[in-house]
């Protein structure tokens, strides 16, 4: 499952998924985080940008933890 990046691309720019986009997108699902903050902290242009982002991110990307995300990745490297 986590063993392949995971890219999101958005309006040309791609968006490789790892622990700090991950914790980016958990603070975003439980605060009160805005669109406009989540597109600054992802480098995207605007609201708009980051709306697109979050359709089109798998869904338990949102609430997957940094450090299970992480472990889970650490697993493939050792079974490559």
């Amino acid at each position: 499952m986590l063993c392949e990046d995971i890219v999101v691309e958005v309006r040309g720019k791609k968006i490789v998924i790892d622990e700090n986009i991950v914790k980016i997108l958990n603070e975003y699902v439980k605060t009160a985080t805005s669109l406009e903050e989540l597109a600054k902290k992802l480098g995207l242009e605007g609201w708009e940008e980051a709306y697109e982002f979050i359709k089109k991110v798998p869904a338990w990307i949102l609430w997957i933890t940094p450090t299970h995300f992480m472990i889970e990745r650490k697993k493939c490297e050792k079974k490559s």
